[in-house]
């Protein structure tokens, strides 16, 4: 009788083999002490180790640091470990080099865990470090308040192009607060800003006791340029000016709410919808021109740049046939132009009786003048320059991506733009571009709806007056019960009144960096609603 395959491949395990099967098992059951007993046994018995079994066995050592009665012995049989692999010169990988600075950590040698990961390119056959291999040695310089050691490890993360998380951020802003490091404070709350929307409750404390704290009530000026200040919030997309602490005095913090409205339940202050800086916007405006140049005639494209120079005063782009198609028979070629007419009168009613631009391709044109009907509204939105048509070959999706960008204004679209082409373009800034710029829009029995972008962004903001506003990560989808904190001097809530059911009842002293435009950052009015 033939013998079960299985039974025959386990009867035929080498000790190599039964050993790594074993220290797995162990791994699993976080048996600390039976992968002892076993690589001992191993030693012992001269059972040929490799690089996955030291492995393994440090990974289980490195994660019993954390229970006391353990910890003694990993400590001993990791770097044991690690010595006895040396000696074999079995390779260390990233895995190896992790788990050892792990075991220096914890054993209170940060410098150990550094080195370990700086000397990782010449010794580890040119082994990559990741965050969580940086990590230790970090975590380790922030809780010895070593702050200067800990911005060493940050720098030599940004050399080999590892990000920071908000775990990382926020062991650095908390040594950086208690340091009393005000300026990287300040860039590390930034930092935040840039890279976390919500911040989780354990960063929500480490803000919270540096602004209570009595360095941060000595920080600032009470008398700054603020027309510098408010230039800086223009320039980067508002919601923060960068320009360092302005104001003078103790800090209220708070936890609180924010209306529907973007109003601060607290201290009354309107919060805005950020959008990315110039920098970005240029840059942004440059990638989709670059992707254009590749996929369109270069002539076409070029001649659309030159005429959106001379007619730059649109403070929407509408994209026509997103519009026209919408909810229509595409087996009939369905173009409804009543729904794209309704949306050119809402966005000229609504911006005080200035013409959008639609853009739309020049066989769908050709089919609109066609009709008498439809003929007399295309050469009444050529009039008014409302109308600009792609030529022949041509993608029209280019071309009013292009427009919303380099304008700054509004887009009204229901395309998510989701495409692999706008992956190019990088999803981080396009997605809070997105949130600030697209209009979206429904047809409710032939009534339409303009979803305008949110009156605020959920993202820590920095006020004019130097206030800070930190979203919480919520556990519910409604943001009403949203945490926030808000963060002011305490003449921040001596003008204003308190908001209730959802409205101000001071609107006209709230900050001035809650006025924002249909036009983007292109004016200082709030956007229609």
């Amino acid at each position: 009788m033939e013998e079960h395959p299985k039974k025959k491949k386990k009867g035929c395990r080498n000790p190599e083999t039964k050993f790594q099967f074993e220290l797995n098992s162990c791994s699993k059951a976080k048996d600390l002490r039976g992968a002892i007993s076993l690589y001992d046994d191993a030693v012992s018995n001269n059972t040929r180790l490799n690089q996955h079994h030291f492995n393994a066995l440090l990974y289980l050592c490195s994660n019993s640091v954390a229970d006391p009665s353990l910890k003694p012995t990993a400590l001993d049989y990791g770097f044991r470990a690690f010595r006895h692999m040396s000696a074999l010169a079995v390779l260390p990988n990233e895995a190896t080099v992790t788990a050892v600075a792990r075991l220096a950590a914890a054993k209170g040698d940060a410098d150990y865990a550094f080195e370990l990961v700086k000397s990782m390119g010449k010794n580890y056959n040119n082994a990559l470090p990741r965050l969580r291999t940086y990590d230790p040695a970090l975590f380790c310089f922030c809780e010895m308040l070593d702050a200067d050691k800990a911005y060493e490890v940050e720098e030599h993360m940004n050399g080999v192009g590892v990000s920071l998380e908000e775990a990382e951020l926020a062991a650095l802003l908390k040594v950086s607060a208690r340091c009393g490091r005000v300026d990287k404070v300040y860039e590390y709350l930034h930092r935040l800003r840039s890279s976390v929307r919500c911040v989780s409750e354990s960063t929500a404390v480490v803000i919270e006791e540096w602004f209570r704290g009595s360095k941060a009530s000595e920080v600032g000026e009470a008398e700054f340029d603020a027309g510098r200040v408010k230039e800086g919030v223009l320039r980067n997309g508002g919601g923060w000016h960068g320009q360092g602490w302005v104001g003078k005095g103790d800090w209220v913090v708070s936890r609180t709410s924010v209306v529907a409205d973007g109003h601060c339940c607290c201290c009354g202050q309107q919060l805005v919808c950020v959008d990315i800086d110039d920098v970005e916007t240029e840059k942004f405006a440059g990638s989709v021109a670059a992707l254009a140049f590749e996929r369109e005639v270069k002539a076409n494209f070029s001649e659309f740049q030159a005429w959106l120079e001379k007619h730059a005063s649109y403070e929407a782009i509408v994209d026509g046939a997103n519009i026209g198609l919408y909810q229509q028979n595409f087996a009939d070629g369905g173009f409804n132009i009543s729904q794209l007419d309704d949306v050119v009168k809402e966005l000229y009613n609504r911006s005080g009786k200035k013409w959008p631009l639609v853009v739309l391709h020049n066989k769908r044109l050709r089919g609109l003048m066609e009709n008498p009907s439809s003929r007399r509204l295309v050469e009444e939105w050529m009039k008014n320059g409302v109308l600009y048509t792609t030529p022949n070959g041509s993608n029209d999706d280019w071309y009013w991506l292009f427009a919303a960008v380099k304008l700054r204004c509004l887009l009204v679209t229901n395309d998510e733009m989701r495409d692999h082409i706008f992956e190019l373009i990088g999803s981080n800034f396009f997605n809070q571009w997105k949130e600030r710029h697209q209009v979206h829009y429904t047809f409710v029995k032939g009534n339409l709806k303009l979803q305008m972008p949110p009156s605020y962004s959920l993202v820590i903001q920095e006020s004019e007056k130097g206030y800070w506003h930190v979203p919480l990560v919520s556990g519910t989808s409604c943001e009403s019960t949203r945490c926030w904190l808000c963060i002011t001097r305490p003449s921040g809530h001596d003008a204003v009144a308190t908001v209730s059911n959802g409205v101000s009842s001071l609107d006209s002293q709230v900050d001035e960096n809650s006025a924002t435009s249909i036009a983007g950052k292109r004016k200082e009015r709030s956007p229609p609603s």
